[in-house]
């Protein structure tokens, strides 16, 4: 794969995908509603951009049955501008168009249409390496590349192998992924991918302060993380989910 290093711009410019659980079945019963959630992430992704004209930012929505890009703030404004309404608009239409065909796609699967049913959190990592490889691959100088997975949803054991591929493919590029947990159990796939890859792992314990907790551990660049003490990954759970399935290879 290609190195990270190659036609950077400086270190301070970022490129974030953010991968956002929007299970309806988690929200259903989550402490913080979806529409508060969701503006704190508006709020956040415009942050990103305000930082640096030159950061960019996509949104991948990760369903029960499906993900999908949402949002990439290179399409979202062609003049350069960044407007909080606008932004939080557009990217409101495009997830509740989302969320109403995953959940048409998800009725339609009796497998996993439960209560205890996991996001898509392998093909949101695949959507988000596969963009990317794309931007290394432009020809073009890009940003510094990481991962942010906003996870509410518990694992799933049947993704396992593919999360992992996704981990350490990333871990070859040199591309962090970050976590935040705001679901209440922790999250066995994120603790290691964040670990493996030199990312952040954080589950905030109030989430109506959730906007707070993105800017202040999430918005710094990769650069700006070496002067600042940041959470570290502690506890991680490195136990293979295939074994407790009892699926040897």
């Amino acid at each position: 794969m290609t190195s990270a290093h190659s036609k950077l711009y400086s270190d301070d410019v970022s490129l974030v995908v953010v991968v956002v659980d929007t299970n309806p079945l988690f929200w259903a019963a989550a402490a913080l509603p979806f529409a508060d959630f969701f503006a704190n992430l508006v709020h956040f992704v415009n942050s990103l951009l305000l930082l640096n004209h030159l950061n960019r930012v996509v949104v991948i929505a990760a369903g029960v049955s499906s993900c999908a890009y949402i949002f990439d703030s290179n399409d979202a404004s062609p003049s350069g501008g960044v407007g909080v309404m606008a932004t939080f608009d557009k990217a409101s239409r495009k997830v509740e168009e989302f969320i109403a065909q995953d959940a048409r796609a998800t009725a339609g699967n009796s497998s996993v249409a439960s209560a205890n049913a996991a996001s898509l959190l392998s093909g949101a990592l695949s959507l988000a390496l596969c963009y990317i490889q794309r931007i290394f691959r432009s020809g073009t100088r890009h940003p510094q590349p990481r991962i942010l997975c906003l996870q509410g949803s518990p694992d799933g054991p049947e993704q396992y192998v593919a999360v992992m591929n996704s981990i350490f493919s990333a871990q070859r590029s040199m591309v962090p992924i970050d976590s935040c947990i705001v679901g209440t159990q922790d999250s066995a796939f994120l603790q290691q991918a964040s670990y493996i890859t030199r990312g952040v792992y954080l589950k905030p314990q109030e989430l109506n302060g959730l906007f707070q907790y993105l800017a202040a551990v999430f918005a710094t660049d990769l650069h700006s993380r070496t002067f600042l003490r940041l959470p570290k990954t502690l506890g991680v759970d490195f136990r293979a989910s295939y074994v407790l399935l009892n699926f040897l290879c």
